[in-house]
């Protein structure tokens, strides 16, 4: 316990996420994913290629 809050302490609990640029590359991505994935019928699991 001592240990944990030592580390919030110097480091911040997490709380104060900044929105980056990153951030929204990041979430581009994500959504260009989900596009692929909707295209390929939404499966999990789909048929092996011969």
């Amino acid at each position: 316990m001592k240990i944990s809050q030592k580390i919030r302490d110097e480091h911040g609990d997490g709380s104060t996420a900044v929105s980056s640029e990153f951030d929204a590359d990041a979430e581009a991505g994500m959504q260009a994913m989900s596009e692929e994935f909707k295209a390929q019928g939404n499966r999990v699991y789909l048929p092996l290629a011969d």
